[in-house]
């Protein structure tokens, strides 16, 4: 049996990265509701909990509280930004409203590095969020740590194990966040560190054979590598009873579907259906131009062409998607947390009442890098574990404003030479994603002696671990220009290229 620690979800968009930092420890975590009992930890057998960070504020009407008694359990307790504050209040000390919200990179000064600090340098950078602070210790603790806004940034109580930090460790900004974490972990709550990628295996296995019994189940199939590997488990645990369902939305790339096609069926032995709805979601998507609206259509329309697939396929009593927690945790709350939504996902949010089917998603609380090294693991191919991530809605969300299929055209061409010249580089297996943009914007150029007002193309590359965070990648000049002389001279309709180097936050990788 596996060591458990708890991370108490106050509803931070960071919650379930902590959760992968406890996992890239090899170390089993489970995200609770910040509500749930001391009795229920107790009877998980938790070694240690983690109260997250979170939007509230510990002043606010109706702001998240744990259940008090969780502080009596004798396990270790560590509380990051949110739940210091909430250690504080409920422990004895003082909270108050910064002068100042204290927002971005800081320096952490370690006054006594103890257990938490441990072999780690005494002045470190660290990713704050935050605009209540402690002012004042509840018995017991001493301040271990500083930043420039909070002499309390880091607290101790060494007798009850109880820790609490401002900062965020389980974000890639802060230096050595993991080692901090680690040291909670193994050096606090004496965790073995014996989780690991085949575990999640086969717990993910024996969970879809247990949910799903005897019945079939209808898999959307978008090629990349979510839904393979969403496949490829399901296939294991129930093997012939998964029917695989590839849609063309007129929303793909260049040679996308036949790409699919000749992968699963000739490789994977998979049972796969193709259902060419471009016709459908075209003239629904025709005039609309908020992001929010078009993915809300390009959802409920999957919806209804796997509705119609079923007729084809027989009965099933599942759909399964290959949705990821980073989909999940912008989209909606976690189990009645108070996060808050920062995009709708077209795979996030449920089946309309009128449908039968069940969802089946098994990768609903892993990251990226997590399927993939889960990929790897089943033995799927380095071309589908290690492939760029495409998002759900497709080109839908890469031309900013009206769809159209003439802006479709130009917007496929010139991402099939993004992608060829990042593949001829060996950039395309450096970066997370590579991808250009449609703007609707005209720009004024110039071919041989004339005037060529046309059309502008935003190439996005960026690198990350999670999805959760990104930054954009610095390419060699000379590829950027090859990129960049490449689009306009063979997209007829282009006349500029523009590169986006926006990190996330405070923008999001896709456009849209």
């Amino acid at each position: 049996m596996n060591q458990t620690i708890a991370v108490l979800d106050f509803g931070s968009q960071y919650t379930q990265v902590i959760a992968r930092r406890i996992r890239e420890c090899n170390v089993y975590s489970k995200i609770y509701p910040f509500g749930t009992s001391a009795a229920t930890l107790k009877a998980d057998g938790v070694i240690g909990i983690i109260l997250s960070g979170g939007p509230s504020s510990v002043f606010a009407k109706g702001a998240p509280m744990p259940d008090r008694a969780i502080f009596d359990l004798g396990v270790p307790v560590l509380g990051i930004c949110y739940g210091i504050q909430l250690m504080g209040r409920l422990l004895g000390g003082t909270v108050a409203r910064g002068e100042r919200r204290e927002y971005g990179n800081g320096t952490l000064r370690i006054q006594r590095p103890g257990r938490l600090f441990a072999k780690l340098p005494r002045q470190l950078t660290v990713w704050n969020s935050h605009g209540d602070k402690l002012t004042a210790l509840p018995p017991g603790f001493v301040a271990i740590g500083t930043t420039e806004n909070s002499p309390f940034a880091a607290i101790e109580d060494r007798r009850r194990s109880f820790f609490g930090i401002q900062f965020h460790p389980e974000v890639s900004h802060s230096e050595r966040g993991v080692d901090v974490l680690r040291n909670f972990l193994v050096g606090v709550c004496g965790a073995r560190q014996d989780w690991t990628t085949k575990d999640f295996i086969k717990h993910a296995v024996a969970n879809i054979r247990t949910t799903v019994g005897k019945s079939r189940v209808l898999l959307g199939l978008s090629g990349g590598v979510d839904s393979s590997v969403a496949a490829a488990l399901i296939h294991q645990a129930i093997g012939r009873r998964l029917t695989c369902v590839f849609v063309d939305n007129g929303l793909l790339r260049k040679g996308e579907r036949a790409v699919v096609e000749e992968l699963y069926r000739k490789h994977f032995r998979i049972d796969v259906r193709v259902v060419d709805a471009s016709a459908l979601f075209l003239r629904r998507l025709k005039g609309v131009t908020d992001p929010e609206r078009k993915r809300k259509i390009i959802g409920n329309t999957f919806v209804e062409v796997f509705e119609r697939s079923l007729r084809s396929v027989g009965e099933a009593e599942f759909l399964a998607q290959g949705t990821l927690y980073p989909d999940v945790i912008e989209s909606v709350a976690i189990a009645g947390n108070p996060a808050a939504l920062i995009k709708s996902h077209h795979n996030v949010g449920g089946l309309p009442e009128r449908m039968k089917l069940k969802l089946l998603e098994p990768l609903r609380e892993l990251f990226k890098d997590e399927v993939r090294a889960v990929g790897s693991a089943l033995g799927l191919p380095r071309e589908v574990v290690w492939r760029q991530p495409f998002p759900g809605p497709g080109l839908g969300v890469r031309v900013v404003g009206d769809i159209t299929r003439e802006r479709l055209d130009v917007l496929r061409e010139a991402d099939a030479i993004v992608q060829e010249e990042m593949m001829a580089s060996e950039w395309y297996w450096k970066v997370w994603q590579s991808f250009a943009v449609y703007l609707p914007v005209k720009s004024v150029g110039v071919i041989g002696d004339e005037r060529n007002y046309a059309d502008v193309i935003g190439l996005r590359i960026v690198e990350s671990r999670d999805a959760m965070t990104a930054d954009w990648s610095r390419l060699p000049y000379d590829l950027l220009q090859k990129i960049s002389s490449r689009i306009t001279n063979e997209v007829r309709g282009v006349s500029r290229v523009v590169l986006d180097i926006s990190s996330k936050p405070p923008a999001t990788i896709e456009w849209e």
